[in-house]
């Protein structure tokens, strides 16, 4: 028995443009314009990822496809059918984006869409490859978004990071960044670590790592004569009561 589809923006839209024909339809100019062949949504769709039509037809669907989403609201149907016909383009990205970056897939088929509708908009008009040039632009896009909010783990709580105990008091807390260098060992991402004010007050940078157990990696961050920099540690308070 067939899965449900996964609950999200693609899904919204897969439904909404199912018995969806919107006007004026795309039109397949294999020849003249006056052989042109109006085409369905789904005949459409099809056309456009069918690896054996010739490449430059599928150009063409792709460069109406701008043209339609340019239309806005006066091509009544086509904003939503515009995104129906990149679907087939971001899946396979989307489930590897929420995989690799532990991210909600609604959240990830989301920023595919913006992306995309991004690259359409910016999609030379003499390109030789509409198409591939907007899909690979729109994956590469939520690739690098997904991955830079992934590179930073923030751990408000020292006890649920490294298992150290942590006292609340009215006094504030002080944060701490780790920021390594690329290509380091050790930790591969920054991390910031927020304990109470009196847990750090008067106590050495160097203490600190030796009770989150980053004593060995914080040596190695330290930049000795011209040596290379591993990586950066700041401490800095961030807020106070009363």
């Amino acid at each position: 028995m067939p899965l449900p589809p996964h609950p999200g923006l693609f899904a919204i839209v897969d439904r909404y443009c199912s018995d969806s024909d919107p006007m004026p339809r795309l039109r397949l100019r294999e020849g003249s314009e006056e052989l042109a062949v109006p085409l369905s949504l789904s005949q459409a769709r099809q056309a456009l990822y069918d690896r054996s039509m010739c490449a430059a037809v599928r150009s063409d669907l792709w460069r109406q496809i701008v043209e339609r989403m340019r239309l806005g609201n006066d091509g009544a149907g086509w904003p939503m059918a515009v995104v129906w016909l990149g679907l087939p383009g971001l899946r396979r990205s989307a489930f590897k984006i929420a995989w690799s970056c532990r991210a909600e897939r609604g959240e990830v088929e989301a920023e595919l869409v913006t992306c995309y509708l991004e690259a359409l908009a910016e999609v030379a008009v003499d390109s030789s490859d509409p198409g591939g040039q907007v899909l690979r632009s729109a994956c590469s896009r939520a690739w690098a978004l997904w991955r830079a909010a992934r590179a930073e783990t923030v751990a408000d709580d020292v006890e649920t990071f490294r298992g150290a105990p942590v006292e609340r008091d009215a006094k504030g807390i002080w944060e701490v960044d780790y920021d390594p260098h690329e290509g380091s060992s050790g930790l591969s991402a920054p991390v910031r670590i927020s304990v109470p004010a009196h847990r750090v007050e008067g106590v050495r940078l160097g203490a600190l790592a030796e009770a989150w157990d980053m004593a060995e990696t914080a040596k190695g961050a330290r930049h000795q004569g011209r040596g290379r920099q591993v990586a950066k540690i700041s401490l800095r308070r961030v807020g106070r009561n009363g």
